[in-house]
């Protein structure tokens, strides 16, 4: 037989050989295709490295119980810090993917899926949030997720505006939420089903990690897992994949070991009190409509008009039907010190007739009210009117303190409480020219003096005033702004590298915030820049960050000048800041005449002499305005006002 023919008959042997060894596979193959993707726990998160308060749980999951977990994140995590490059931007999220399918792989994790999102600066504003995402594709995009691996159980952040809570985790939360629901919804986004083979479906049971509400489950962490090793222990080694973010010694550390805790939000199944398993319950019979949890709460003739963000959250929560969630909820309010402030009650119209003869203010001492209040009618019919309440703290306040108002009219009594928070503010006296040179100092002498002690700490705690403290010295020229820091700090540390000007927070340094509009929800509009006193060259270098305009300030602050110099007890940081740089007009209720700015000095410091370069030493951080966050939240800022 010829060589082409001996091939042929050889091929045609070889192929009917593998048909009876592969038909039985292959006939199976549509059955098992259509379980290919079945993921019984799904986790939605923006950022790689937010799995860490969940990591045990969900190695317990996938490796304790075999069962299938899978991981959304709304970004890459471009607009973080790195601590082992000068990688920024695109070239950092490819970084961070990488090292995030790493520590997926080690807890068992079977694949992560991206909405493509932009990670941008910090901010604790969800409207800011969704300003910079696509709200929309972001929720279709998840909502085909959720159709096609068809999760028994969705685990995601927190979204309720808290001080402290990252917007970014507020917007993967708020979009979980609602793509649990969506999903399930055949008229939302048709085309999934019509065009792409997909079928609705609603997740049994949707978690926030974390406590609010009565139905709680708490996962043990300490438990062998079958390898031999306990889910916290797993959690430990695969976040210290995580090494751009300083997550390099995670491993075996303590509070990995801490049970973690998450709260029942939704479900389509009856709630277990006091459960120590997510799948509870399940597997269950299709349902399309999840039960209800908690009782919405009912109405109130009375309540504080919160902040904007509060506000918006619980207009939110009520189309997620989630009411109970945003009435725990309290109105948190700024308020200006040694002034009035305007704080506003609604009032249901039935009381309108009753509520000056029938309302009673509490306050602490030295916490005044400076006249009658004022009516606001209601836009629309049946709609709650407002008292408008001018609150005065004190010059000196300085601890949140609670405002309630009481209304009795006979049988009928009601009450509302709102926290207030105090806030800084000075008048800034205008000088004769100023400029960063020998005439400085002289002319700086008389500047507004704002003390900064080691008691106003936002993160962290010094060990006394020599370990960290500050004064800065503020004054204008009606051009610019000139603003010197003096920092006591035993020990200063100088490990970043002059290409690698970003990321203030990692060592010592100082941060000057400033808000136009004296009392914005976001950083957006703001100008804020982190100055480091020293590179590891003795170089003064600053950047812009969490604004609008970031990076190095030679590209981004033309007209800014910046000097430094080491002290006996610290440092010094002096900059001249063109105020055309800070746009808008300002707002709030400065003296007639004057400029009112939003205005915080932030002090960051970290006392390790032998730091590797880049490396992430942050211990404490001071504030004029302090506050946990305060870096994102310009209404908890100070006040200045510009003579």
């Amino acid at each position: 037989m010829p060589r082409t023919q001996r091939h042929r008959s050889l091929l045609r042997r070889t192929g009917v050989l593998l048909s009876l060894v592969l038909s039985p596979w292959l006939i199976a193959l549509p059955a098992r295709a259509a379980d290919l993707l079945k993921t019984d726990v799904l986790g939605v998160f923006a950022h790689p490295d937010d799995e860490t308060g969940v990591a045990a749980t969900l190695a317990r999951y996938a490796l304790g119980h075999s069962n299938a977990v899978a991981n959304v994140y709304v970004t890459r995590g471009e607009g973080g810090g790195n601590m082992v490059g000068t990688q920024s931007g695109d070239a950092l999220g490819l970084l961070r993917e990488g090292e995030l399918r790493r520590c997926l792989a080690v807890l068992g994790v079977r694949s992560a899926y991206f909405l493509d999102q932009k990670d941008f600066f910090y901010t604790e504003s969800r409207a800011a949030t969704f300003k910079k995402w696509d709200h929309a594709a972001c929720l279709a995009r998840l909502v085909r997720l959720i159709r096609t691996l068809r999760p028994e159980v969705i685990l995601t952040m927190n979204p309720t505006p808290t001080p402290g809570q990252h917007g970014h985790h507020q917007g993967a939360g708020i979009l979980a939420t609602e793509a649990f629901a969506a999903a399930a919804d055949p008229r939302f986004e048709p085309a999934q089903l019509e065009q792409e083979g997909l079928h609705p479906w609603q997740a049994r049971k949707l978690f926030y990690s974390g406590t609010l509400g009565p139905w709680s489950t708490t996962i043990a962490t300490t438990d062998l897992l079958p390898q031999g090793v306990s889910a916290a222990d797993v959690a430990g080694e695969a976040l210290s994949h995580h090494v751009s973010q300083a997550f390099g010694n995670f491993a075996r550390s303590p509070w990995l070991r801490r049970p973690q805790v998450f709260s029942l939000i939704r479900s389509t199944v009856p709630p277990v009190s006091a459960a120590q398993d997510l799948l509870v319950g399940l597997p269950a019979p299709e349902a399309t409509v999840p039960l209800p949890l908690v009782d919405p709460p009912a109405p109130t003739p009375l309540r504080f008009v919160p902040r904007r963000a509060i506000s918006w959250f619980r207009e939110w929560a009520a189309t997620q039907h989630l009411e109970w969630m945003a009435a725990e909820f309290p109105a948190d309010l700024p308020v200006v010190r040694g002034e009035p402030n305007v704080v506003e009650l609604e009032i249901d119209p039935a009381l309108e007739s009753s509520w000056r003869s029938g309302l009673q203010w509490e306050l602490p001492p030295g916490w005044t009210i400076a006249r009658r209040p004022t009516w606001s009618r209601p836009p629309r019919a049946g709609a709650q009117a407002r008292l408008h309440v001018p609150v005065i703290p004190p010059a000196d306040a300085s601890t949140d303190t609670e405002i309630i108002a009481r209304f009795r009219d006979g049988d009928r009594t009601a009450e509302a409480r709102a926290k207030l928070h105090p806030v800084p503010q000075s008048r800034i006296p205008r000088v004769r020219r100023l400029a960063l040179d020998d005439s400085w100092t002289a002319t700086l002498k008389s500047a507004a003096l704002l003390p900064i002690t080691e008691r106003q700490t936002w993160q962290g705690t010094p060990r006394d005033a020599a370990d960290s403290s500050a004064e800065v010295l503020v004054a204008h020229d009606g051009e610019h702004l000139a603003v010197e820091v003096r920092v006591q700090d035993e020990a200063v540390v100088s490990n970043i590298e002059p290409d690698d000007i970003k990321g203030h927070w990692r060592s010592d340094s100082v941060e000057i915030c400033l808000d136009p509009q004296a009392g914005a929800e976001d950083t957006t509009e703001c100008f804020k820049v982190g100055i480091f006193p020293f590179d590891t060259q003795g170089h003064v270098r600053a950047a812009r960050d969490a604004d609008a305009r970031q990076g190095p300030v030679e590209r981004t602050a033309p007209g800014l000048q910046i000097a430094s110099q080491r002290t006996p007890t610290g440092y010094v940081v002096r900059a001249l800041i063109p105020l055309d740089l800070v746009s808008g007009s300002g707002s709030g209720a400065p003296r007639r005449g004057a400029r009112r700015l939003g205005f915080n000095v932030l002090i960051y410091d970290g006392d390790k002499p032998d730091a590797a370069r880049g490396e992430n030493i942050n211990e404490s951080r001071l504030a004029w305005a302090p506050r946990s966050g305060i870096q994102g939240r310009p209404e908890d800022w100070g006040r200045i006002d510009l003579e």
